[in-house]
């Protein structure tokens, strides 16, 4: 038969990803019909997984928040593991790959045992579930296999990340947490969560439970009445985490980059403090500990890391002449509040660069990198030029007229202007869990989402809030030839119907302006970030 030597078969991993992927329900996350997805179903799955008394003996920290969740939990995390504690952390999304959101002692668990938990659990579920108690959707079961990895594993402490919300989150199952925080709140998932401040903190305060501590960072006035509210409710103890004092790091920096992440690290330290008190490590509280810190929390705080937040990747495609010359920031932002500050660190981490650049005559010798990983010294590189390009998509549940302006906006407050926007479509297909190989391209994707961000874009930039009319016409002409490639091409921004195409453009670009580098900030979506991950992997 003709074509038939071209089959492989699936690898087993692969095989319990298509499983995986079948539980991705393709309603709306806004829509309450699915069963699956009905949360008082969660204390029948855990029944079926035998799981009650495990979680209830978990030495568990519980983190909702809008943004900064993921952040607080791997400083968490890599505090406690620094303390010589075995760590369990659960977060999402994935990036690249589903085992990203399972971390034993910090590293993502292996595919062997992935798979051993993976099919114990789906092969329970499916034997025992029915109309009445359908299978799990995608996120419950994920969060069940969790519990199931945690508590097999042994480890001393489980930090679960909520997925959405707080109340009805497959994470709240957690009866009896040791602790938990609220990381800041912010206007994201509406459709689900209320319209208000006051409503989005209701939700995330579900989280609380009877007399269990809980931190959260300074708030706005209407969400902090409604979270003191529910505390008061639960008579929670619940204190106000400052952000960290920079000075108590001793010389060190953050793992994570941004001055936002002070305000994570500050909560991270204020729960870690109450975890090691309460399970009976440490004596007195969370305030007579914080004037300095121990040599563990310090080490934690640097060596954090996290994929896709503030990260700095060159590209491993580019030849070695040209190697700095095109540089990825990558930051998962997708919300107002978060576009603010992943503008403001990107100007601020490039500026850092240029000042490198300005002050690097008398240093030649000097074969040190920055403190980013970012520019190898070379004489020729006090001479480049560099332009600015935005990779942008975001979902179409977002508001791309209350992201982009807040983005141009920080960017222009220091002195950072776009030359170009591109705009493409995620690769990732959004109900497919994928792993960690390249996704294959759609030749016949749909652009018109894309052809609306860049409508937002082109008013925004000539509207004169920050963008620079002329800045583009050098690399636009470039791309003149590459026209059939691009759907939209307009004065400073180009759509591309994929991104492994907008990639090329960028490449080409540096081959033929090698006097330039070319910083490109990519953002918007954390399924973008994935996706370019993916692609520049070597």
């Amino acid at each position: 038969m003709s074509g038939g030597g071209d089959y492989t078969a699936p690898s087993p991993y692969q095989e319990a990803l298509d499983t995986l992927s079948a539980l991705i329900t393709k309603r709306q996350r806004a829509d309450k019909s699915n069963n699956g997805d009905c949360f008082e179903l969660m204390l029948d799955y855990m029944k079926i997984l035998g799981l009650e008394e495990d979680i209830s003996r978990m030495k568990i920290i519980h983190v909702a928040g809008t943004k900064g969740k993921g952040s607080t939990c791997t400083f968490v995390e890599s505090i406690l593991r620094n303390c010589g504690f075995r760590t369990g952390l659960f977060t999402s999304p994935h990036l690249v790959d589903v085992r990203e959101r399972f971390r034993l002692d910090g590293v993502e668990i292996c595919e062997e045992k992935f798979l051993a938990y993976f099919w114990w659990c789906y092969d329970r579920l499916k034997e025992n579930t029915n109309e009445d108690v359908p299978m799990p959707s995608f996120f419950r079961f994920i969060a069940l296999l969790a519990f199931k990895i945690f508590s097999a594993e042994q480890i001393d402490v489980a930090i679960m990340e909520v997925g959405l919300g707080g109340k009805f989150d497959a994470t709240n199952v957690v009866q009896a947490p040791v602790v938990c925080g609220i990381a800041s709140l912010g206007f994201d998932h509406m459709e689900i969560l209320g319209n208000t401040l006051g409503e989005i903190a209701g939700e995330k305060a579900g989280i609380f439970k009877h007399e269990v501590p809980a931190f959260t960072v300074p708030q706005p006035d209407e969400a902090m009445a409604v979270l003191e509210q529910k505390a008061s409710e639960l008579n929670v103890p619940l204190q106000v985490a400052l952000p960290l004092d920079s000075s108590l790091l001793n010389g060190s920096r953050l793992g994570l980059e941004g001055e936002h992440q002070f305000l994570n690290a500050g909560l991270a330290v204020a729960l870690c403090y109450t975890w090691l008190q309460k399970t009976g490590h440490l004596e007195g509280t969370y305030n007579e500990h914080i004037r300095s810190l121990p040599d563990q929390f310090i080490n934690g705080l640097a060596t954090a890391h996290l994929l896709g937040r503030a990260q700095i990747v060159r590209d491993p495609y580019i030849d070695e002449e040209s190697y700095e010359n095109l540089v990825f920031y990558l930051d998962g932002a997708h919300s107002p509040e978060s576009m603010e500050v992943c503008g403001k660190w990107f100007s601020l981490t490039i500026g850092e660069v240029v000042q490198q650049n300005n002050s690097f005559e008398g240093q030649l010798q000097d074969n040190s990198r920055d403190p980013h990983g970012l520019v190898q010294k070379d004489p020729n590189e006090a001479s480049k030029n560099t332009k600015q390009i935005l990779l942008f998509n975001c979902m179409p549940v977002r508001d791309p007229q209350l992201l982009l302006p807040r983005l141009v906006s920080a960017c222009a407050h220091h002195g950072v202007h776009f030359q170009m926007a591109l705009f493409v479509p995620n690769q990732s297909v959004y109900n497919k869990i994928g792993s960690h190989t390249a996704p294959k391209s759609d030749p016949q994707v749909d652009v018109t989402w894309q052809l609306t961000l860049q409508r937002v874009w082109e008013s925004i930039v000539n509207g004169g809030k920050g963008g620079n009319d002329n800045a583009g016409d050098a690399i636009r002409e470039e791309s003149n030839r590459d026209t059939e490639h691009s759907s939209g091409t307009c004065k400073s921004s180009l759509v591309f119907p994929s991104l492994p195409l907008a990639l090329n453009w960028l490449r080409d670009s540096v081959q033929q302006n090698r006097s330039v580098r070319f910083q490109v900030l990519v953002t918007g979506s954390l399924h973008l970030i994935g996706d370019v991950l993916r692609l520049i992997r070597k």
